[in-house]
């Protein structure tokens, strides 16, 4: 038996609750992993209060994140013993996923943790950093450096938006962060921004196109946010969209792309191949301050995780909720 928060729908109702489970309901896979952390992640947040329609299959785990170690493996790629984590590969959305101590998954879906990092270290990175390194190699792919001029990082007191600051300014940017709460302004220029701006000046509905003011960004709010930060994206410059806090919606026009040769450039953290996985989360390993860690986050225990998913939809949580599942 092992303990997990488990969703579920009828006609009338909606729950998520902390069930006791046997192993035998464990999903199809070819590696089981005896969970150590967790994350709480936007997308969790939905599933469990049911705000989003996140979830494909029921019942479902939710947890887009788990960093653990192997307790039973079909493949050879994995024995009993190794660290592995998991994200994206739709866990938690349609097939269960990290909020519980134990997962079972297919052999192509971990990586093994990079030896630098504990379980706890890699769940505070999580899919958040993750996407945040995906963004920052879109960028340099696009041929992107320092010298091109400032980027900007909105949603910066997100998860996405703590990391994104963090590794730009070790690859040496110039970094302009927008947020909703000044009071942080302290914090985010601790994480290396160089700049904060009020997110109100990207929020609502705007220019075609605006003053050239910055030479890319990293997205994670969509919306009305995306559409002006492109409409501010120097010519030749990028964007790396990879959130929707604001909305889904992308009420833009194609002024930014044929009059200046803006590039948007879609970051999709779910199914990536796996060498790009390990090159991403080796990466972290390395330009991440491991030391900045503990105050990008807070640590909560599995039955912790269905009340704070109310306040991370409530933007009342700064940077990431890392779950020890098991307390």
């Amino acid at each position: 038996m092992f303990t997990a928060i488990l969703v579920d729908k009828t006609d009338t109702d909606y729950r998520a609750e902390l069930r006791e489970l046997d192993e035998a309901e464990l999903p199809e896979g070819e590696v089981t992993v005896r969970v150590a952390y967790s994350t709480l992640n936007y997308k969790d947040a939905l599933a469990i209060t049911g705000k989003g329609p996140i979830v494909r299959r029921w019942p479902m785990v939710p947890g887009i994140d788990l960093a653990g170690v192997v307790e039973h493996s079909d493949s050879p790629a994995y024995a009993p013993g190794d660290r592995v984590l998991v994200n994206g590969w739709g866990i938690g959305e349609s097939h269960w996923g990290g909020l519980a101590q134990r997962a079972r998954v297919r052999a192509d879906w971990p990586i093994l943790l990079p030896a630098n990092l504990t379980e706890q270290q890699a769940m505070t990175i999580g899919t958040a950093g993750y996407t945040a390194m995906l963004s920052l190699m879109a960028l340099e792919a696009h041929g992107l450096t320092p010298g091109d001029g400032d980027i900007l990082v909105t949603g910066a007191n997100g998860g996405v938006g703590g990391f994104a600051i963090s590794l730009l300014a070790h690859n040496g940017y110039s970094v302009i962060a927008s947020t909703g709460r000044p009071a942080e302004a302290d914090y985010l220029k601790s994480l290396g921004a160089t700049t904060i701006i009020d997110r109100a000046e990207l929020s609502e509905p705007g220019r075609p196109l605006g003053k050239e003011r910055w030479a890319g960004a990293i997205d994670s709010v969509g919306s009305h946010t995306l559409a002006n930060v492109c409409a501010s994206t120097r010519a030749e410059g990028a964007v790396a969209a990879c959130g929707m806090a604001q909305g889904l919606d992308l009420p833009a026009t194609v002024a930014p792309f044929i009059l200046r040769g803006v590039s948007l450039l879609g970051i999709n953290s779910v199914t990536q191949p796996q060498a790009k996985r390990v090159t991403a989360w080796e990466r972290l390993s390395r330009e991440l301050d491991l030391d900045q860690l503990p105050e990008m986050s807070r640590e909560i225990g599995l039955s912790e995780s269905i009340t704070a998913a109310s306040d991370l939809l409530d933007g009342r949580i700064r940077g990431r909720l890392v779950v020890d599942v098991n307390r």
